[in-house]
């Protein structure tokens, strides 16, 4: 009986990660945020949840892949892409090169891209080892994953990515691996609105 039940529960348990697996790869269509005009100041974007949760993110100072404690408000006033990953997370790993591409082509451009890892900080720092990502990475642990529930994504999923203007409105949200056809094209569209 006691084997019955250990077998019973490791069964669940795979399926229960392997629809979770399933439904983050396979619901990556974006949803636009509901949001007012990207001119708003910081101030007006700050009374919304959303707002409230970006404020709660660029107020943080996380660790870095390298130990170092870093204030994310470095970066206010950039457009942002912000990706919440994992490393056990295959959608997540696959992305990361093409993001890391992408932000060396946007060097010198005001768009910051910031890997917010919900994960260890000794898997993070063996990954950085592993690979070479030319964007931050920081260990954003449980909290993180609150923060990306408070940004819009509900279920939990990762890859998890939004897109957060300079006066720190969500514009896009994406669930799952990302469409860099579409982040560029998002991208080139919110950089140029003033």
């Amino acid at each position: 009986m006691n084997k019955r039940f250990i077998a019973l529960a490791v069964a669940l348990g795979l399926l229960s990660a392997s629809l979770g697996v399933y439904f983050a790869s396979h619901q990556a269509l974006p949803v636009t945020a509901t949001a007012t005009s990207t001119a708003a100041t910081p101030s007006i974007a700050a009374t919304t949840p959303e707002g409230k949760a970006v404020a709660q993110l660029m107020a943080q100072q996380l660790k870095d892949s390298d130990g170092k404690t870093q204030a994310l408000s470095q970066w206010q006033g950039k457009l942002l892409v912000v990706n919440f990953w994992a490393t056990w997370c295959g959608p997540c790993v696959q992305e990361m090169p093409e993001l890391s591409a992408l932000q060396t082509e946007l060097k010198g451009a005001a768009v910051q891209i910031l890997g917010m890892g919900i994960d260890s900080p000794s898997n993070i720092a063996d990954f950085t080892k592993k690979y070479q990502i030319s964007y931050p990475l920081f260990v954003a642990g449980m909290e993180g994953s609150e923060i990306s529930r408070q940004l819009g994504n509900q279920g939990g999923g990762l890859p998890f990515t939004i897109l957060i203007t300079p006066d720190g409105k969500v514009v896009k949200n994406y669930l799952g691996r990302l469409k860099m056809e579409e982040l560029r094209a998002d991208i080139a569209k919110f950089s140029s609105e003033k």
